[in-house]
């Protein structure tokens, strides 16, 4: 038998900072010589004239390819031939989760080094050595693992600043989860992302970003609605980005996203972000395992006044919905999933009975707090 061991994985740099954009150059060119940038066509307009510049200036040329909404196994595919037919030797994802998910994976087919330039703070996908495939309809199909982290992470605070501020509030759905599923983990000596039991560094760090989004992510989000970068802004940004990627990848995942992965299947939740799709999972991890009530209230409290769900009425299914909450339930609960990393058996049946209950329990939070009550998002953002 194998003795069990704990590791902890990271990108070998990451940098953050106000226009740090203008100077990826700088910091691509000691990992490769022949860059493929991977962008959108609307993140590239906005980055456009200062990758340019900070490439030429670094002596390295630029070439750029388009990518579409999601990291599909086809446009993964495609992104290969790509590389190939390039001769690069670096792939730089500048832009969302998607695009940098779908540069790891068809980097590391390719056996070249890869780069993530997050242009929002929404997701802690950039650090880690892992992407999330979907279906051209935004199902989730799997997780793919490698061997190493990006080469390079680097995001520009001015560029988080001047994208809408859903963008952040998003971030921090998928952030608070992490201390969330990084303490089950370490209750049930599961085994995390990085392939060993959960650290005492990954859980710290787990812990460190909850309490950092905590003191700073109204002031951040105010900074943000300014278009500005502030202190606030800078430490959410970390929060959500490096402290919740090293959180999640070496502390441990457990039931939120295992909830969010199943909620890709209801087509009602496809408009809403995966921050958002990830609070209710977490919200829904609390009633599993039997949260104090206070612990609750507060949750319900931030999270509703953040601006992330935390009832099923917000992401567009209602508790008469049996055969949707069964569907997302059973995506849940298949065997793969890390929701079996909770400190106890966890069900199917117990996941429908958790999300049903959501709904009355948050609603009388927020009424006996004077909190608005639920809106629909998907209309509403």
């Amino acid at each position: 038998m194998t003795t069990p061991i704990r590791t902890v994985m990271s990108p070998a740099r990451y940098v953050q900072g106000k226009d740090a954009i203008t100077r990826l150059g700088e910091f691509v060119a000691p990992i490769g010589r022949r860059p493929l940038i991977v962008s959108d066509d609307i993140v590239w307009g906005l980055v456009e004239d200062a990758v340019t510049a900070g490439f030429e200036t670094a002596g390295l040329g630029v070439e750029r390819v388009g990518f579409g909404r999601f990291a599909t196994p086809a446009a993964i595919d495609e992104l290969v031939e790509t590389i190939q037919g390039a001769s690069a030797d670096v792939v730089v994802a500048i832009g969302g989760g998607s695009a940098i998910d779908a540069a790891k994976a068809a980097g590391h087919l390719a056996g070249i080094r890869w780069v993530s330039v997050p242009t929002v703070a929404s997701t802690d996908a950039p650090t880690s050595a892992l992407a999330v495939v979907y279906t051209d309809e935004g199902e989730f199909i799997e997780y793919r693992f490698f061997p190493r982290n990006p080469d390079l992470v680097l995001i520009d605070t001015q560029l988080v600043a001047n994208a809408p501020a859903k963008f952040l509030v998003a971030g921090i759905g998928d952030a608070l989860a992490t201390w969330l599923e990084a303490r089950a983990s370490a209750r049930s000596h599961a085994t995390t992302m990085a392939g060993g039991l959960p650290t005492q560094a990954g859980t710290a760090l787990a812990e460190l970003s909850w309490r950092i989004i905590h003191e700073n992510a109204f002031s951040a989000l105010a900074a943000a609605e300014d278009g500005v970068v502030t202190p606030a802004l800078e430490a959410l940004v970390e929060a959500n980005t490096l402290l919740s990627g090293l959180g999640f990848e070496s502390g441990g995942l457990a039931a939120a996203h295992a909830i969010h992965n199943g909620l890709t299947a209801a087509p009602q939740t496809h408009g809403l972000t995966h921050g958002q799709k990830v609070n209710i999972g977490s919200m829904t991890q609390l009633v599993l395992e039997g949260a104090p009530r206070a612990e609750i209230e507060d949750f319900v409290e931030f999270t509703t006044r953040v601006g992330l769900p935390n009832t099923l009425t917000e992401i567009g299914l209602t508790v008469d919905d049996l055969d949707e909450l069964t569907a997302v339930a059973e995506a849940a609960t298949v065997e793969t999933e890390t929701i079996h990393n909770m400190p106890f058996p966890v069900t199917a049946a117990d996941v429908v009975a958790a999300l049903v209950s959501i709904e009355r329990l948050s609603r009388s939070i927020r009424a006996e707090r004077g909190l608005p009550e639920p809106e629909l998002y998907v209309a509403a953002h």
